[in-house]
Formats: C-alpha cells, structure tokens, sequence
C-alpha cells in the first residue's frame, strides 16, 4: 500500500511540475481549454498559477521521499 502512495505522489509531483512549465511557457490564450486560467482575450502569462503549481509538486515530490523513507 505504502509504495502505491508514492507511486501516485510521484506521478501527481510531475504533472503538476510540467503544468507550471505550460503557464510559465505559454500566454492564457495559448493554455489548452481544460487548465484553468485559460481565457482567449488575455495575451500575459499566468505566473502565479505556475509558482502554484511548481510548490505543489514540489510538495507531492517531498511526500513521495518521506514516505517511502524507513521506519
């Protein structure tokens, strides 16, 4: 069970760490439709919701190496 959870911890740290490249990289109006903050009128980029993102999967990587550590 303990090595499921730091499977998905892994992988939810990655989406999120690729995801705060996509808003860092790309204006709102060039996000794909399903991230939010995607809005076709604006032409800046959404860094807050990158640094969000990037701390979060920081995060899930930081749950991931405490967890799987010894007992």
């Amino acid at each position: 069970m303990n090595k499921i959870i730091v499977i998905v911890s892994i992988l939810v740290g990655v989406g999120l760490v690729g995801l705060s490249v996509i808003y860092f990289a790309l204006p709102a109006n060039s996000l794909p439709h399903f991230v939010p903050g995607y809005d076709p009128t604006l032409l800046r980029h959404h860094f807050t919701h990158g640094v969000g993102s990037l701390l979060l999967g920081l995060g899930a990587f930081a749950f991931a190496w405490f967890s799987s550590g010894k007992k």
